[in-house]
C-alpha cells in the first residue's frame, strides 16, 4: 500500500465516489470513465496505451489486477479489493489504496466467487488473464 495519493489517484477517487462510475482512468487532464460492472470495461481498454494513468474502481479482484498491469496504470484505489488483487498488482511495482480487503471477491449473489476471480486463481501471468477471462464471459453467456 503507498503512502501518498498521486493527484490523478485522487481525482480518479473523487470521480467513482461521486457515484456516476464503476471505473475511472486519470493522467493529467485526460480522464476514462466507464458504468459497466465487471472486467468488460478492462478487456476494453487494452487496446490504448494507458502508462502512467491512475485508476479507481468499485471491486477490484485478482481478474481485474491482471488487468490493470497489462494495462500499465501506476496506481489504483478500490473501494473493495481481494488479497490476491493486492499481490498481483504490488508484484507489478502498482501502489495500491482500498477502503475494505477481503479474501476473495464473491459473485453478484454471494453464493459463491465471482466466476471471473474463480478464472484467474491459478495463473500470476497477466499475459494469460484477456484470453481466460474471454473464455469465461463466452461461457457465461451462453
Amino acid at each position: 500500500m503507498g503512502d501518498i495519493m498521486r493527484n490523478d489517484t485522487i481525482q480518479a477517487r473523487e470521480l467513482l465516489i461521486s457515484g456516476q462510475h464503476t471505473c475511472v482512468l486519470c493522467k493529467h487532464s485526460k480522464v476514462l470513465t466507464d458504468n459497466r460492472r465487471g472486467v468488460k470495461p478492462l478487456l476494453d481498454l487494452l487496446e490504448q496505451d494507458l502508462t502512467g494513468f491512475s485508476a479507481a474502481d468499485k471491486v477490484v479482484g485478482k481478474a481485474a489486477a491482471l488487468l490493470y498491469r497489462l494495462i500499465g496504470i501506476a496506481e489504483l484505489y478500490a473501494g473493495v479489493i481481494s488479497e490476491p488483487a493486492i499481490r498481483v498488482l504490488e508484484a507489478g511495482g502498482i501502489s495500491v489504496f482500498y477502503d475494505i480487503k477481503v479474501p476473495a471477491i464473491r459473485n453478484r449473489t454471494n453464493t459463491g466467487f465471482c466466476p471471473m476471480e474463480t478464472a484467474v486463481w491459478e495463473t500470476e501471468d497477466p499475459a494469460l488473464a484477456p484470453t481466460i477471462l474471454r473464455s469465461t464471459l463466452e461461457q457465461l453467456t451462453k
